[in-house]
């Protein structure tokens, strides 16, 4: 190889160094959109829980003493709460994506958008497709608490009273979905 060429099959990784590096700078100071906060809602009782706490009862069954309190006067145990959160669903995330960015998908969303929901109730669709997406990308299946832990806004309203059924909609919906070899 001439020095010439040598200097010419530089100049690209040089710019895809450059250009890894510029987007590496703008991604670390880009805000990353995460929900905080669930406004978990029973009955006529509604109540501000951090999703923290939510992923807490998840992975230990302990509930915070503001959880524990609130569980107490909507009547549920936290230990339904944490069945539902940890429910769990395997699917092949690109299919998922593929199948929730068509119309069948609209059909199991707009429902699911009722239940689990934006502050304003707009974009419910787009933010539960990209949490649903995003929470079976690193495992290849899907649970309540990393809809939540991924859910595009800093805060979800979620109606508590509806939780199991809607779990049901997004297992049985799921369940449809062809199973592609992982």
């Amino acid at each position: 190889m001439t020095a010439q060429h040598k200097k010419q099959g530089k100049k690209p990784q040089m710019i895809l160094s450059l250009l890894l590096a510029i987007f590496g700078i703008v991604s670390a100071k880009l805000p990353s959109q995460a929900a905080e906060t669930v406004i978990l809602k029973y009955s006529i009782l509604r109540e501000s829980v951090s999703v923290e706490e939510l992923s807490q009862l998840a992975d230990t069954g302990e509930a915070s003493r503001s959880l524990r309190a609130y569980l107490k006067l909507a009547n549920k145990e936290p230990e339904e709460l944490r069945a539902l959160l940890n429910n769990n669903v395997d699917v092949d995330p690109v299919f998922l994506s593929k199948v929730l960015n068509s119309f069948a998908g609209s059909m199991v969303l707009d429902p699911v958008g009722e239940v689990i929901h934006t502050p304003s109730k707009r974009a419910n669709r787009e933010s539960l497709r990209g949490a649903l997406v995003t929470s079976a990308l690193s495992d290849k299946n899907i649970r309540l608490i990393e809809i939540f832990e991924n859910y595009p806004t800093e805060e979800i309203h979620v109606d508590g009273d509806r939780l199991a059924e809607i779990y049901q909609s997004i297992e049985g919906f799921v369940s449809k979905v062809p199973r592609l070899p992982f």
